[in-house]
């Protein structure tokens, strides 16, 4: 348990280590934001396997780390102060820290990189656009038309209700919309980590950041852009990107392009899960780019 201390008081996050490397050290962020590091538990033995060193941790708030409840802190600012103090405690810096974000950990890890990028030695962007208002474009234009119009109606309809705790409405997203987007399995199928994770989720962090809705974002983050600040970030970075995901793959190949150093890796039967239902070309991808760190001069 990692001290974490904020404006409302002192906390304690959870982190847990995986393998051993005093030169490629990776610190997952998870999604959510509020879930858990449970969904992306399929990385550790193949990044270990590899020889990498993988550090765990729930984010303030989430399933295994200290949960206060206070809204105040639940602000980006905020967040990326927490992952600096988690990486001094865990002794982490340029020379062996890799930091990984996956969608709403994607946030977190484009933030930190331009307020801290001088600790990094290199920085992983899965399933997440730099840009909120592209992402929710995208939704509505590309995905949304695609899905039965009348079960579309009834999600909006049981969101404007605030009804999403309507066992209907869960019934609804994972037929038309999580089993083709998400995690592209029947739902029966989810691994248990997965459907722990979705389960840990804390709504009182989810919704105020990303909105009740889970075809878009309306919270805090709605009007969240990096898209001109890319080319900012001059450390080496990998983007991933999903042919079935819930972020335009697109345009994250676009990012990988307005970073300096960036690169892209396409999964091209992945979601936004991709490190589950395309897990052999997510993986090979993620240990190259780890590679090629450790080879670099």
């Amino acid at each position: 348990m990692v001290p974490v201390r904020t404006a409302a008081g002192d906390f304690r996050v959870w982190t847990r280590q995986a393998g051993s490397s005093a030169t490629t050290k990776v610190l997952v962020l998870h999604g959510g934001p509020g879930a858990t590091h449970e969904y992306l538990l399929s990385l550790e033995e193949p990044l270990v396997a590899a020889g990498f060193e993988v550090w765990f941790y729930d984010q303030l708030g989430s399933h295994h780390s200290d949960q206060p409840d206070d809204p105040s802190l639940w602000e980006i600012p905020r967040f990326v102060d927490e992952v600096e103090q988690v990486r001094v405690a865990l002794c982490l810096d340029r020379d062996d820290f890799v930091l990984y974000g996956q969608s709403w950990g994607g946030v977190l890890a484009i933030e930190y990189a331009l307020a801290h990028q001088q600790h990094l030695k290199g920085l992983v962007i899965s399933n997440m656009m730099a840009s909120v208002p592209a992402y929710n474009a995208y939704a509505e234009q590309v995905l949304m038309p695609t899905m039965d119009q009348d079960v579309l109606a009834e999600i909006t309809r049981l969101e404007a209700a605030g009804e999403t705790n309507d066992p209907t409405y869960e019934a609804l997203l994972m037929e038309h919309h999580y089993v083709h987007h998400v995690l592209r399995r029947p739902a029966d199928q989810w691994p248990p980590e997965v459907v722990a994770g979705f389960a840990h989720i804390n709504q009182a962090i989810y919704v105020p950041l990303q909105g009740p809705s889970e075809l878009g974002a309306s919270g805090k983050l709605l009007h969240w852009d990096r898209s001109g600040d890319l080319p900012r970030i001059t450390v080496p970075t990998l983007v991933i990107g999903a042919q079935h995901d819930t972020m335009d793959p697109e345009y994250l190949r676009w990012m990988a392009r307005q970073l300096p150093r960036g690169r892209y890796l396409h999964c091209p039967d992945g979601s936004h899960l991709a490190m589950v239902d395309d897990h052999e070309v997510y993986v090979a991808g993620f240990v190259d780019f780890l590679g090629d760190l450790e080879s670099a001069p």
